[in-house]
């Protein structure tokens, strides 16, 4: 596995081998031990999700005040902008942004430690979005940052013709606050 920085502590990007011919490609999409490795500590995962989405389909930006998630994602199929925001106070990252590709051709995978809110927009027609979580969903301490604040300054790509399809919740997330009671 290929492991690169972000720029952004927490964040890495991981690149598996991937071995193909004209039958298709094997790969290892999961190893614990080489995971471990990779991020410099044990990291136990507690739930696996998978969520298809249509082109144009905006999800997030979520993160959880109470059991923080840190998140290994990835894309079966399709192809997403993945983004990832630093709401750790004491990181010299604060408030800064990460955005990738991730797609089923470049098979790449983003480590998200917690403290970081999450979200993607669907690029292809579809997209399957896979990610191992290391703690349980806690909606009650679930949170939404505005996708869209103009202080992050996410570059997101030209909405397609109708616009983004985004939930209510999302639409109503909350606006990036430099002051706010975000992670230690």
């Amino acid at each position: 596995m290929n492991v690169m920085e972000t720029g952004l502590p927490g964040l890495l990007l991981l690149e598996p081998k991937v071995f193909g011919d004209a039958r298709g490609f094997f790969m290892e999409s999961w190893n614990q031990r080489e995971f471990d490795a990779a991020v410099g500590m044990a990291v136990p995962f507690v739930q696996d999700n998978h969520s298809r989405s249509a082109r144009g389909v905006l999800r997030g930006l979520h993160y959880q005040m109470e059991q923080p998630q840190g998140k290994l994602v990835r894309v079966a199929s399709g192809a997403v902008l993945d983004v990832a925001v630093d709401l750790r106070r004491d990181s010299p990252a604060y408030g800064r942004h990460f955005c990738i590709e991730l797609s089923e051709h470049n098979q790449k995978m983003l480590w998200i430690a917690q403290g970081f809110a999450h979200g993607f927009l669907v690029l292809s027609e579809s997209a399957d979005f896979l990610y191992k979580a290391t703690e349980y969903y806690h909606p009650a301490s679930e949170r939404c940052l505005a996708w869209d604040d103009e202080s992050l300054a996410i570059a997101w790509p030209a909405p397609p013709d109708g616009g983004f399809i985004i939930s209510d919740k999302d639409r109503n997330g909350a606006a990036f606050n430099p002051e706010g009671g975000y992670f230690p």
